[in-house]
């Protein structure tokens, strides 16, 4: 339940315009502040201040700068400045309204005894990201439901193309799998190279090589369509040979025994796995949560009220998107739902990871 102080706090909520920020802002906010919410052009997250402000609304006594990825349900806080607890309880009671299923903020200028008094809990720290300069080094997350989901490590792919194999590796640590190496770059290319259909992995080859690396695993792979995937943006000849690569993966997959379901798998089986705590690898195109249709894997692996829960292998730090935004990310059935339907060949690819 939200304490007396979120709900007795007057909001003023503004969108945040980089270069011009509100009078009572700059009074308020320290220089260099200013300076990072204004370094990326955050516009693609609908940057907006949350603010406490006087009976007047001239002056402010706490402001926060919050964003999110579109089509998830989560807040993120960049930073608050001023009156921190009162700016934070003004971006719990905000999130409240728009029935997020989280707040998470960045660690820029909060620290954990601060974040922890708010009722956050500290994020683990990332394995590994593309660029540990495009992100903060701490970060926190406060659910406002009931049943937050257990952690499980968060591993930035280090390439442009591990994706797939990266979630696989975060499902299988999650799960307590052991680990046949540490999860580090050599396990991530590892596994990418036994699951290649260069440079992508697409859901058979991917379903394979995590059989392979794991024996006892129990896998099955989720594709509605017999036609080979993830090809139409090559040329005719780039086409065949991957294509040939694609049918030697489903007969890899017949002498390995991992079944490949031919029907498309609803959102509703993903929440029902995880609730079982299996681990779901969806392919879904970035078109709705960067504005480019790209197709990428994440991995699915809890469920809250309205949302599954997804770990992001990538961030966009051009829009001011960090390992904070991906980890941990719930995304609304319905957005998800669009999201994993490859647009170029309308198809959902899914493998998913049984308990062994």
């Amino acid at each position: 339940m939200p304490s007396p102080q979120e709900t007795s706090v007057q909001t003023v909520v503004v969108p945040f315009e980089r270069g011009t920020p509100p009078a009572p802002l700059t009074r308020l906010a320290p220089q260099a502040v200013l300076e990072r919410w204004s370094a990326v052009d955050r516009s693609a997250h609908a940057p907006h201040l949350v603010a406490v402000a006087s009976a007047d609304g001239t002056h402010w006594s706490a402001a926060a700068l919050v964003t999110a990825r579109p089509h998830t349900a989560y807040l993120k806080i960049v930073d608050v400045v001023g009156d921190v607890p009162a700016g934070v309880a003004a971006v719990l009671a905000h999130a409240r309204r728009q029935a997020a299923a989280q707040v998470k903020w960045e660690g820029w200028s909060a620290g954990p005894q601060a974040a922890a008094a708010a009722g956050f809990d500290s994020l683990r720290t990332p394995l590994a990201q593309a660029d540990a300069t495009d992100g903060p080094a701490t970060g926190y997350v406060r659910w406002l439901s009931d049943g937050a989901p257990t952690e499980p490590p968060y591993y930035g792919q280090t390439t442009h193309f591990t994706c797939g194999a990266v979630t696989a590796l975060v499902a299988q640590a999650h799960a307590g799998t052991p680990p046949r190496q540490p999860l580090d770059r050599r396990a991530e290319l590892t596994l990418w190279r036994e699951a290649t259909n260069f440079p992508a992995c697409e859901p058979v080859g991917l379903g394979v090589a995590v059989r392979r690396t794991w024996p006892s695993s129990s896998v099955t792979v989720h594709l509605d369509t017999d036609r080979p995937v993830l090809l139409d943006h090559l040329a005719p000849s780039e086409q065949e040979w991957r294509a040939d690569l694609q049918r030697m993966s489903r007969a890899d997959a017949a002498r390995a025994g991992v079944p490949i379901a031919p029907s498309r798998l609803p959102v509703a089986a993903i929440r029902s796995a995880v609730d079982r705590r299996e681990h779901v690898l969806l392919l879904v195109s970035l078109a709705g949560m960067h504005g480019f249709d790209v197709p990428h894997w994440v991995l699915c692996h809890a469920a809250v009220p309205g949302a599954v829960v997804v770990d992001d292998p990538w961030a966009n730090a051009a829009t001011g998107d960090t390992w904070v935004d991906a980890h941990l990310l719930p995304v609304t059935d319905a957005a998800l739902d669009a999201m994993s339907v490859l647009s170029a060949d309308s198809f959902r690819g899914a493998v998913t990871l049984g308990r062994s």
